[in-house]
């Protein structure tokens, strides 16, 4: 049966495979990426090297296989990295999938143009230390003159202090017939991190209602902090995601390898 319980990637496309807002930057940076590499004397007919950390289903990799960059998404779930690769194929993409940890991943001496962090995928490593770690093995796995971008947003971005956020709509998502939906109820501190409540529904053909309560854990850093943090790395300027009606925006630290 699939429900709340068909697992991860389900819900990672109910709650991210919409979002389109930052795409314009990604695409950007990677346009950017090829042409340092041409002046470098290091272009290639098949577009910018890019490593997409926290790839999800593909929302971003696939989209920029499709552009003619060549494109490894790197995910800690294996159901995520199987839809990828699943997605790839069925779309004549050339997207390699690896599963691992971005704080600790090792892709076997390969190196990128250009590594990107988005959707706040920074923010979900436990800490300034798991951090620490992320930058470090990105630093290792890019080119001399490499860029590392990293997305980061405020889930109280535009609340005053005084009021509580007031919780955008569900996220609706239709699949062989069921009907899925998350809907963020609770948003709160907890200590250095902010603590987001969704409500998962899934709805049967038959109309069997499943549903489950799942809480996302975001570190609460901002940019200066990860710039200080960033030790390799020199900090260019930053770049920005607009926000839209259903999600903030966000600040995207510029890193570019030592």
């Amino acid at each position: 049966m699939i429900g709340v319980r068909a697992g991860a990637a389900i819900w990672h496309d109910v709650e991210c495979a919409s979002y389109e807002a930052d795409l314009p930057l990604w695409r950007e940076l990677a346009e950017e990426a090829v042409a340092r590499a041409g002046a470098a004397g290091a272009g290639t007919a098949g577009g910018a090297t890019i490593l997409d950390l926290g790839c999800g289903t593909g929302r971003v990799a696939l989209d920029l296989a499709a552009r003619g960059h060549d494109v490894t998404g790197l995910d800690s779930e294996p159901s995520l990295t199987a839809a990828l690769t699943e997605r790839a194929r069925a779309r004549g993409l050339r997207v390699r999938a690896e599963t691992g940890d971005a704080r600790s991943f090792d892709l076997g001496g390969r190196h990128f143009d250009l590594a990107m962090a988005p959707m706040q995928v920074a923010q979900l490593l436990g800490g300034a230390d798991g951090r620490a770690r992320m930058l470090a093995c990105a630093r290792r796995h890019l080119k001399p003159g490499g860029l590392l971008a990293v997305a980061l947003a405020d889930p109280f971005e535009g609340i005053p202090d005084d009021e509580a956020p007031a919780p955008p709509l569900p996220d609706v998502r239709e699949e062989n017939g069921w009907v899925y939906s998350s809907t963020p109820v609770e948003v709160r501190s907890e200590g250095e991190a902010t603590a987001i409540d969704r409500l998962r529904q899934a709805v049967s053909p038959e109309g069997e209602l499943d549903e489950s309560l799942a809480t996302i854990l975001l570190d609460s850093v901002g940019p200066d902090e990860l710039e200080a943090q960033a030790s390799g790395y020199r900090v260019r300027p930053r770049r920005h995601v607009p926000p839209t009606t259903d999600y903030v925006g966000s600040v995207v630290v510029m890193l570019a390898a030592a």
